[in-house]
């Protein structure tokens, strides 16, 4: 287990305690730290791999308590894979743990979170989703606080989109943290794409994307602090950043800042806009440890070996 921060190595034991699965909803970090997923609501135990209806799912499988009214916890019975008929749209106050079971969801359209709030998914290998969306992750929210973190992404396209649309001005109060993840091989684009809002890209480790790491549009306010980008063999693949459906003489505005990122192979960060820091007050949710420590912070990044009854 890496040590993140002073208190990681505590933290990271309160947060896998086998005896309460709940405990994890206090786990969170930046801007999304206040998540609640089920917690205090019935724990369910997924028995049932199957996606016969999307529709109208019987009970048992995942995609019948993700689209339930009530807060829910919900484990799986045993190791699975779930090959989805259709995209998995959630609810509000929902929890996916995978932990304790090796659970694999693939298939058509992978996860979608559409003006939802309150959802905690770990633990879960999400991969070769058929194309009906954007990316692997899809997030158009109610609530403008996310975090996402810890993950381990290879090979996929449109990786990460964040925000309804361009023209969706309500999202200017989106805050949303990027931290600890791996980005590996074969990733092309969206390491987030951000429509408006605040987006704080913190000590993740971008290895070769084809196209673009982070990208954005309708004038989102960028914040990348202590990165490792390391760039391809490719000479056009080796700017980290690309402004989206607007010209450099309106892009040139917009505020987005590289703050203490390690540029490996000639990878280079476009800046724009201000560089005073209280511009991005809004978009700092947590305390960047150096690049350098990236490949550490980043090791154990994905889903976690865990076994019932032991720490993971």
């Amino acid at each position: 287990m890496r040590d993140r921060q002073p208190n990681s190595r505590l933290l990271a034991v309160r947060c896998r305690l086998a005896n309460n699965r709940q405990k994890l909803a206090d786990c969170a970090i930046g801007f999304g730290k206040d998540a609640m997923g089920g917690r205090g609501g019935r724990l369910f135990v997924a028995t049932d791999s199957s996606d016969d209806d999307p529709v109208n799912p019987k009970p048992g499988p995942l995609r019948h308590e993700v689209i339930q009214d009530e807060p829910l916890w919900i484990t799986f019975q045993h190791d699975m894979v779930i090959t989805l008929k259709d995209q998995l749209v959630m609810n509000s106050y929902k929890t996916i743990d995978g932990r304790g079971a090796s659970v694999h969801v693939t298939g058509s359209g992978c996860i979608i979170i559409h003006q939802m709030s309150n959802i905690i998914i770990h633990g879960i290998h999400i991969h070769d989703c058929k194309p009906s969306g954007d990316g692997m992750v899809k997030m158009l929210p109610m609530r403008p606080s996310i975090t996402i973190s810890d993950n381990y992404m290879t090979h996929h396209n449109k990786v990460m989109l964040l925000g309804h649309s361009d023209t969706y001005v309500q999202d200017k109060d989106m805050q949303v943290t990027v931290a600890f993840n791996h980005f590996g091989e074969g990733l092309v684009q969206r390491m987030p794409r951000g429509r408006h809002g605040y987006f704080h890209v913190v000590n993740n480790d971008y290895t070769r994307w084809e196209m673009y790491a982070v990208g954005g549009s309708a004038a989102p306010t960028t914040y990348c602090e202590g990165n490792r980008f390391l760039a391809g063999d490719g000479s056009c693949s080796k700017e980290v950043t690309k402004r989206e459906e607007a010209p450099e003489s309106e892009w040139r505005n917009w505020n987005w800042k590289s703050e203490g990122d390690l540029m490996l192979n000639g990878a280079y960060f476009r800046q724009s806009g201000s560089a005073a820091t209280s511009t991005y007050a809004r978009a700092s949710s947590l305390s960047a440890h150096p690049s350098h420590l990236v490949g550490s912070i980043t090791l154990a990044a994905g889903v976690l070996n865990c076994k019932k009854g032991s720490r993971c």
